[in-house]
């Protein structure tokens, strides 16, 4: 050690904060569950669910930009998540219907409030992404 790291010990690094006392590594279920949820789609699939069930066709044509692979890619995952439920009537034409679990709304309670900030925040020109 020199003299001057002896004098000026380098200060030791702040630990990250931790999710119910975890560090979430990489392989975590919980990080899985983060990550579709907060995927670009995912918040959007939510949000488009939170005023109640739709079918396959409004989802696709209410959600500016997602492709048809995107949606039902999405629709998947967050089904197996327990997020959304998917109900398939056995009818000609085919009728599928998905909405929110309750697991899915209490998430989207949540993310609804970020909307509104994002909104707020883009539409006063804060954003450089999105200015106003």
């Amino acid at each position: 050690m020199s003299a001057s790291e002896r004098k000026n010990p380098k200060p030791e690094p702040t630990p990250l904060p931790r999710i119910g006392g975890h560090s979430l590594p990489a392989d975590c279920p919980q990080r899985a569950l983060l990550r579709d949820v907060t995927s670009k789609w995912g918040v959007l699939v939510l949000v488009a669910l939170s005023e109640g069930p739709r079918r396959w066709s409004d989802l696709r044509h209410g959600i500016d930009g997602i492709s048809e692979k995107m949606l039902a890619q999405t629709l998947r995952t967050l089904e197996a998540d327990g997020l959304l439920f998917r109900d398939a009537r056995p009818v000609v034409p085919p009728y599928v219907e998905y909405g929110l679990t309750s697991d899915g709304e209490e998430v989207t309670r949540l993310l609804l409030p970020l909307l509104d900030w994002v909104e707020v925040r883009t539409s006063q020109g804060r954003s450089s992404v999105f200015p106003g």
